[in-house]
């Protein structure tokens, strides 16, 4: 799963921890989908048909309808230059194919990358970003960024967050189509059917932690290999710093829009300080984001 067909430093504990979420989150959805088909046995065709459909679904076109979600549009070198011509120096530095090229109209100073491989991959840039970085703050961006792509855990990322969608759904239906309310008393057929939200709840839950684990390490990773790659971990420090306090200055209606693709962003976006979702954040902090580009730059100036 490593970026192995690319300059980026691998990381093994990241390599660990995909493999071991990917199959926890395998092992979740065997659970899952077992317990559909033994509580809805008259109905695993279709249970098989919408579960592997929508799974298949969710792997090929999730970049394509995150970057939409987000307003992606892709732009040809003569619209963009500057990024397109930051995205060819980390290509040739990384020795990496060269994603497809995106920008966001939107004031939130941000970035994501989508894909399921390198070819296929997309890096994408808000308007907010292009105007608030410098030059060489944009390159550190765009290449923890295209970490994420070398690394494929953004591949990851996506099956991981399937699942956890998936559970969720189920719940749902599960509680508004009154599968507790059609459960007789002791009736053996009724508590089954109480297993449903019971045991897709507790996916869910497991899922989201799993992922919430994932992500926060691969961000330090990504942060890690771009400066090391680029050579300038101050650079990206200092767009870590710019971005952030940025934040505050966003109008809290355009936060609340971005907060739901916050495991994408190079930056977090919370609508509000007291948000639980800082609590459960896909980000680790700012602060150990920092100290760990402080380290590898004190690491570098060394003779």
């Amino acid at each position: 799963m490593a970026g192995t067909r690319s300059r980026y430093v691998a990381d093994r504990g990241l390599t660990t921890r995909m493999v071991i979420t990917m199959f926890l989150i395998g092992l979740l959805y065997v659970v899952l989908v077992g317990v559909l088909l033994a509580v809805l046995r008259g109905a695993w065709p279709i249970i098989l048909v919408i579960t592997g459909g929508m799974f298949v679904a969710q792997f090929w076109f999730s970049d394509r309808i995150a970057a939409f979600s987000m307003g992606a549009r892709e732009v040809s070198p003569s619209e963009a230059p500057e990024l397109h011509g930051a995205i060819d120096r980390i290509c040739a530095l990384a020795d990496m194919p060269k994603p497809r090229v995106a920008i966001a109209e939107s004031d939130v100073p941000n970035a994501f990358a989508t894909g399921r491989s390198q070819r296929s991959s997309l890096v994408c840039a808000t308007t907010g970003l292009l105007r608030r970085l410098e030059p060489e703050e944009l390159e550190g961006v765009l290449a923890h960024e295209m970490s994420h792509v070398a690394h494929r855990d953004v591949a990851v990322m996506t099956i991981a967050s399937f699942l956890g969608v998936l559970a969720g759904i189920i719940t749902r239906v599960a509680l508004w189509g009154g599968f507790a309310r059609n459960s007789r008393g002791n009736d053996p057929a009724g508590v089954l059917v109480l297993l449903i939200p019971l045991v897709s709840a507790v996916v869910y839950a497991l899922s989201f932690l799993l992922t919430r684990l994932l992500s926060r390490y691969r961000e330090l990773t990504a942060d890690r290999t771009a400066a090391l790659l680029t050579g300038r971990p101050s650079a990206l420090a200092s767009a870590l710093t710019k971005v952030s306090g940025q934040m505050a200055r966003i109008p809290t209606e355009d936060l609340r829009k971005a907060e739901p693709y916050n495991a994408f962003y190079f930056v977090p976006a919370f609508a509000s300080k007291e948000s639980i979702g800082r609590l459960l954040s896909t980000h680790p902090t700012l602060e150990q984001r920092l100290d760990q580009l402080a380290r590898i730059s004190a690491d570098l100036s060394r003779p």
